[in-house]
């Protein structure tokens, strides 16, 4: 039996293969066979490829994951597979109760019944959320930000303070949920979230269970507030307090959920910007 680090050298400002190679110290004693994300063309192609006996820890960060739900079927994957933190959110990572002293985690469990997204007419799988509102913004920022200034680390809590106050204004929301329409006023956030965390550390949903056995997401909107009142309550959102502000924060619980805006703003998929997005559906696995 074999064991496959799978890494992405780009990932964390291209410092993911040094990453992976902690592997080794931990490991000691498996045979382990280091391959880039460049040596194949899908994940799909290296599962082909090796014996269902053998090992696979994807090494990388939440978009890693994204990319491999995406490209095989998960749910008949016969190998065990693993993931080991080397990217710079690690929101699934802190998700599963994970700390950096860990070594990697068997993960076959999380990869399986996950949600879809519609989208721009696409249909995506994620691991841990949907970003809607000044998140996907966020993202936006910061991928305008790395195509400027190359591999200077993002700021993202910065660029969320500065979007509050200066650049994004609020949206019209419409939430369709559980066969009822709820409509919010000044919406600045409307995520939907498999996991509890997104963004780097924010606990959008701290009641949120990813392997709930109904298979559940959470919606959470953030209105109401003018951008002083908003920008005051934010930091709360990071220790999951902010859904105890019930006259600025909703939560839904459901199988099925649209968000609508009445204008098209960025939105983001474990990480990945989607631009110019005016709704989204989600729906769970059966």
């Amino acid at each position: 039996m074999k064991t496959y680090v799978i890494y992405n050298k780009k990932s964390n400002n291209d410092q993911g293969a040094k990453g992976a190679f902690r592997i080794k110290e931990i490991w000691t004693q498996k045979e382990l066979v280091y391959k880039e994300v460049n040596e194949f063309d899908t994940y799909q192609e290296l599962f082909d490829s090796i014996s269902p006996d053998d090992e696979v820890v994807v090494c990388g960060g939440d978009g890693t994951l994204n990319f491999l739900v995406n490209e095989i079927d998960c749910d008949s994957i016969e190998n065990r597979v693993y993931y080991y933190p080397t990217g710079s959110g690690n929101d699934f990572w802190t998700d599963i109760g994970k700390s950096a002293e860990d070594g990697p985690a068997l993960i076959n469990d999380y990869l399986v019944r996950l949600p879809s997204v519609i989208v721009n007419g696409m249909t995506k799988k994620f691991i841990n959320g949907i970003g809607y509102g000044i998140d996907g913004y966020c993202c936006e920022e910061g991928d305008r930000q790395r195509t400027k200034e190359g591999d200077k680390p993002i700021n993202y809590t910065s660029i969320a303070i500065k979007g509050l106050l200066f650049h994004y204004k609020p949206t019209r929301a419409t939430i369709t949920v559980n066969g009822e329409t709820h409509v919010f006023d000044k919406a600045w956030l409307a995520p939907t979230m498999n996991g509890r965390f997104y963004g780097g550390g924010m606990m959008a949903t701290p009641d949120q269970d990813r392997l709930n056995t109904q298979r559940t997401v959470t919606t959470m909107v953030m209105y109401g507030k003018g951008k002083i009142g908003t920008l005051a309550a934010f930091p709360s959102i990071f220790k999951g307090e902010h859904v105890n502000k019930t006259k600025i924060v909703k939560t839904f619980v459901s199988n099925r959920v649209k968000v609508a805006f009445d204008r098209p703003v960025a939105l983001q998929i474990d990480g990945e910007t989607v631009l110019n997005v005016r709704e989204y559906e989600v729906i769970t696995a059966e």
